[in-house]
């Protein structure tokens, strides 16, 4: 394969530190099809004016946030505007301290479109929604940039977006910053513009430093602000893109949140969450979470220990061991050595091109070492695509820097018979810590 350089130089740091790479997925991607063919039906639905909510539930490394962000580079292809965050102690859905904004201001601080896929985009965007509006009518109505007819037919067609917007929760509120930042910029006043941004970013404190900036007696809070994703989806739509796609990373910091009255509070939320979308209260809006299976189903602590969310995604009793990918729960099952084969190979020769040298390890050396991975005892249970791709990775660098050493000597050697056992290991404390429980 034909990579640039510094796409597998990326590729190769990211999963030998056991992060997934924001850039270069399509050269790695193997499997999945079923779950992306399902996601992406969504995304269809969610372009014609519809909204999706899925759950993504897998084990640590097993390929939930991969599968996260390979839809994430589909969907800004098809001209979706994407904001994606992980929970974390100090970000949640809900919470006593702003760590319900706090997850709001990530969200909008990674926003990111086809042309800025890095995050950031939101000051592109309604620029781009400006300009966007001044060539449709100046195309209409055959006017030039400084004709002074132009300004009123723009500033009509921008009121008609605005209005729009008003009559949703806190819409009058939105519809009027847009109007500022529209104003700011026919102005070139840089400074309103860069405080509206602060503004919906979430970085205003208190209503009255908002009502002192910007004549605004509103704040975004911990207990409104998914309400204002809601009007960015429908805004984005008018302003020529085909929606936004929300992504949620590590729900399991919510499963651990000790106080059981503030979990509830975070349940809640998604609850509220996926009624708004399962019952058509948004529109061209899509939001996907990922946790594990003991995040979901703990009966104690999870997902599930909310009766209300329970009851909506329990599976029925047909499920059994087939997969149902039009429910709103995907629960990913583990690669299969044949695909996981297919991954390493991709990985030999991205690497081998990286390093610029001839492939060393043949096809028998890959067959033997997935032999191996998936040989080690409670491989079937507990081995994951991560500590695989570490492995091999491992392999690779190592053959590479040592010519004289040979894979299947490599494989063969005490060293890896160790890292056979430190697996094992995991696998028997993990089926104490069930005993435990």
């Amino acid at each position: 394969m034909k990579i640039p350089k510094r796409i597998a130089q990326t590729l190769m740091n990211s999963l030998k530190g056991g992060v997934v790479p924001r850039v270069g997925l399509p050269y790695i991607t193997v499997g999945r099809k079923a779950e992306i063919d399902a996601l992406l039906h969504d995304v269809d639905i969610i372009a014609d004016g519809g909204a999706s909510f899925r759950f993504i539930v897998g084990k640590y490394g097993s390929g939930k946030s991969f599968l996260l962000q390979t839809i994430r580079n589909f969907v800004m292809a098809k001209n979706f505007v994407v904001v994606d965050a992980d929970l974390s102690p100090e970000r949640r859905l809900q919470g006593t301290r702003g760590q319900g904004l706090a997850t709001y201001k990530e969200l909008i601080r990674n926003m990111s479109t086809k042309t800025k896929p890095e995050g950031g985009a939101l000051s592109l965007i309604l620029d781009r929604w400006i300009s966007g509006v001044q060539q449709e009518v100046m195309v209409s109505s055959g006017l030039g940039i400084t004709d002074p007819a132009l300004a009123p037919l723009v500033e009509k067609k921008i009121a008609a977006v605005v209005y729009s917007l008003s009559e949703m929760v806190h819409g009058f509120d939105f519809a009027r910053l847009l109007t500022l930042y529209y104003q700011a910029y026919i102005s070139g006043d840089d400074g309103t513009k860069a405080r509206v941004l602060k503004w919906f970013r979430g970085e205003y404190a208190t209503k009255t430093e908002a009502r002192q900036e910007l004549g605004v007696n509103i704040v975004i809070t911990d207990d409104d602000w998914y309400e204002y994703l809601k009007l960015f989806a429908s805004f984005l739509k008018q302003a020529g893109y085909a929606g936004m796609l929300i992504l949620i990373d590590e729900l399991v910091n919510i499963y651990k949140i000790p106080n059981a009255v503030t979990r509830q509070y975070n349940y809640e939320k998604i609850l509220t969450m996926y009624n708004d979308t399962m019952q058509g209260k948004a529109r061209h809006l899509g939001i996907l979470l990922c946790g594990t299976p003991q995040c979901m189903e703990d009966p104690r602590r999870g997902v599930y220990s909310y009766e209300a969310l329970r009851s909506r995604l329990a599976e029925g009793r047909f499920a059994g061991e087939h997969k149902d990918l039009l429910s709103p729960v995907i629960r990913l099952q583990p690669l299969t050595c044949e695909e996981m084969l297919i991954l390493v190979e991709k990985l030999a020769d991205i690497h081998a091109g990286l390093y610029e040298y001839p492939q060393i390890v043949t096809q028998r050396d890959m067959a033997d070492f997935i032999e191996i991975e998936f040989g080690r005892i409670g491989a079937d249970a507990h081995i994951t695509p991560r500590e695989v791709i570490r492995d091999f990775i491992e392999v690779l660098d190592i053959v590479y820097q040592n010519p004289g050493v040979q894979v299947r000597a490599l494989l063969g050697s005490e060293d890896f018979a160790f890292a056979r056992n430190a697996v094992n290991e995991e696998a028997a404390d993990a089926q104490f810590a069930e005993f435990e429980l």
